[in-house]
């Protein structure tokens, strides 16, 4: 039976999102007249109504299992929404647990117990996200996943933010409770006013918990631009779509650079497997066991061989 009424859950984080933007695509490929909702969290919500592949974008507040309330009130929208295929791009222990809150019944692609269009590999959790989901989707009858268009989003932002050209993102960020993830600020800084010199405009993204390595780069790089608390996720892809270049440690914001072609310098630790998660694209990874140990003067470099190509 063609579905009519498809649900899609994709929760986060930013990296994972990004990396399901291809599997999206190919849903909506695949069916093209369908309702197409998706089920994400509040953080992504913006971007994913900018996506050209849904009808409807729901809210998940992810409730705890004690709090009885919201639970049932999840359960009666999943109930209601009427789908009839669902496909899991979570698969997650809570994403695995709405099979039961919808019924058990619905078609279901993913890892719940007794779905009926299971990803069925043991060693699926060895799998680099994107071959994951591809090979869950052809499992489920959808074999072509190609990387998505992402024409729809806007080019043409650096008139946005005053910037010149040519300028290099720099994303020196990271998640605050994995601090090994992060390269040295001052090192950050020392590739910027590298840059500088070479005719390049460093343009630095972050929030407000970068604000320190922020400032600690700008203060060894004054000509440096900060960007930091002003850009959306769409504007980011934006920007990726017009800079040369980006570097930064691996961090959800890269994943958008990166799926957006720019050519990308991406830093790794031992905190994290570039073989399970790595941005695809134009990327060139470098990973140290301790990010200390990586020196300014190889990431210049090899944003160079980048720029050169």
């Amino acid at each position: 039976m063609t579905p009519r009424r498809i649900l899609v859950i994709k929760l986060g984080a930013l990296g994972d999102f990004v990396q399901a933007l291809g599997p999206f695509a190919a849903i909506r490929a695949r069916f093209p007249t369908a309702s197409i909702t998706l089920l994400t969290t509040r953080p992504f919500v913006g971007l994913a109504r900018a996506c050209p592949w849904f009808d409807e974008v729901w809210i998940d507040d992810k409730p705890r299992f004690w709090q009885i309330r919201r639970l049932l009130t999840l359960r009666r929208r999943l109930r209601g929404g009427g789908f009839d295929r669902v496909y899991d791009l979570q698969t997650s222990d809570r994403s695995s647990s709405y099979f039961r809150l919808i019924g058990g019944t619905v078609e279901w692609s993913g890892i719940a117990r007794g779905c009926s269009h299971p990803h069925a590999n043991p060693n699926r959790d060895r799998m680099h996200t994107i071959e994951r989901q591809r090979e869950q989707l052809a499992m489920a009858g959808i074999p072509d996943v190609p990387p998505p268009d992402l024409s729809w989003v806007a080019a043409g932002t650096t008139t946005d933010f005053g910037l010149g050209d040519p300028y290099v993102l720099i994303c020196p960020g990271g998640a605050a409770h994995r601090p090994a993830k992060r390269w040295p600020a001052e090192r950050f800084g020392a590739v910027a006013a590298r840059l500088t010199k070479r005719g390049l405009i460093p343009v630095l993204l972050g929030t407000e918990a970068e604000a320190e390595a922020i400032a600690t780069i700008r203060a060894t790089c004054p000509k440096a631009v900060d960007l930091s608390g002003r850009t959306g996720f769409l504007d980011i892809l934006g920007l990726g779509r017009s800079a040369v270049a980006a570097i930064g440690n691996d961090t959800g914001p890269m994943h958008l650079i990166a799926a957006a072609g720019c050519p990308s310098v991406v830093l790794f630790s031992a905190d994290s497997n570039p073989d399970l998660c790595a941005p695809r694209g134009r990327v060139t990874i470098l990973r140290r066991p301790n990010l200390a140990d990586l020196g300014e003067a190889e990431t210049t470099a090899a944003l160079i061989r980048l720029l050169s190509v």
